[in-house]
């Protein structure tokens, strides 16, 4: 995306009551964000989610000198900001609900790194859950995975350090700004993973590890990855909720048993209980993501087969790329009425020819 019009997103994004999802409707109306400032309100008012008070907030949107400085320390700390329209932001984030849309990044992140597989855990591992951390993802690595977790102490830092010394990739998701590492002893080791992956996160230079900024940068870490592995979790651990998050993405979730007179198995032995895939060795993991990597690592999913479609539906379905399109857009530009557009989307969604987003957004996924 070029600067005016990042510049322009990100005023759009300090505008209060607009996530992510109101940023894609609104992008999928308008087409770019300069488009959206300039709207009167009662065009904005059209975009579903969006009412007077909402308009006029954006007519009135902060921020000029904020985002110009948020592009200008980008560049200092040799990061790029990266947005959901840019061809470089990973794919497979793109299809989780409520997916960022502007990741900061320091090091390489390419869309195509497809065969990720997040490792979380407690801040205070036991000898037994550091040398499983060791252990599996040192066996991963090997195997071509990149390891991405969140930096803390604990399982975190060991998963980030092992991928490192093997000689993989890691992506660390940060719940804070590029220039605020935390924690502050894990900065060198930030500087390695830049170096040897990617630092990432959705929050801007100068913003502050707060606590409220963790549960949200771990639907990051799951959305990046086909799988979770969590190792020593106590019962209110920080990675059962990225856990969740990982289920409600329909991901898959792995976990590590561990004594049951430990404290820091209660969580894992719970996600066991509850479906969790019970992990002994890593082929327990690789069994079940064979199909996903291949899907995965070919590029694309399989094309539906056009005889099986109605004309409606094979006309809707060449509208559509890899990029998400508003409704109002497909209808526009197939010729058919906001309902019957709805309607065919609906049915290529069932044969698994593209995907919903948030925000009436939808995308294509095979083909």
């Amino acid at each position: 995306m070029e600067e005016r019009e990042l510049a322009a997103l990100l005023r759009l994004l300090l505008v209060p009551g607009i996530g992510p999802g109101r940023v894609r409707a609104l992008m999928g109306h308008f087409r770019n964000a300069s488009a959206v400032l300039h709207a009167s309100s009662s065009g904005l008012c059209r975009v579903e989610g969006i009412d007077q008070v909402l308009a006029q907030a954006i007519r009135h949107a902060p921020g000029e000198e904020v985002t110009a400085r948020q592009i200008t320390l980008a560049r200092q700390h040799h990061s790029r900001i990266l947005t959901f329209w840019d061809e470089g932001f990973p794919a497979v984030l793109k299809t989780i609900d409520d997916a960022p849309v502007v990741l900061f990044v320091r090091g390489e992140l390419p869309a195509a790194d497809h065969s990720c597989l997040a490792i979380v855990g407690t801040r205070q591992p036991t000898t037994y859950g550091a040398m499983v951390t060791e252990r599996l993802t040192a066996d991963l690595v090997v195997r071509g995975f990149t390891i991405v977790s969140g930096l803390a102490r604990g399982v975190d830092t060991v998963a980030h350090r092992t991928a490192l010394k093997g000689g993989g990739r890691t992506v660390a998701v940060l719940g804070s700004g590029l220039d605020r590492i935390y924690p502050g002893e894990n900065r060198r080791l930030s500087e390695d993973i830049a170096h040897q992956g990617a630092l990432v996160t959705e929050y801007g230079f100068g913003s502050k590890p707060d606590a409220v900024n963790f549960p949200r940068r771990n639907r990051i870490i799951g959305g990046l990855c086909l799988g979770t592995l969590v190792i020593e979790a106590g019962e209110k651990s920080g990675a059962l909720i990225t856990a969740a998050m990982a289920l409600e993405q329909g991901r898959e979730v792995f976990a590590v048993p561990g004594s049951i007179f430990s404290q820091k198995s209660i969580g894992t032995h719970r996600l066991i209980q509850e479906g969790a895939r019970l992990v002994h060795s890593v082929e327990d993991i690789l069994s079940e993501l064979t199909s996903q990597l291949e899907l995965f690592r070919q590029g694309d999913f399989p094309s539906p087969q056009l005889a099986d479609l109605t004309a409606d539906e094979r006309r809707v379905f060449g509208l559509l790329t890899h990029e998400p399109m508003h409704i109002d857009v497909v209808a526009r530009q197939s010729g058919l009425a906001s309902s019957q557009a709805l309607a065919t989307l609906l049915q290529l969604e069932f044969k698994n020819a593209i995907r919903q987003l948030p925000g009436k957004m939808f995308v294509r996924i095979s083909g």
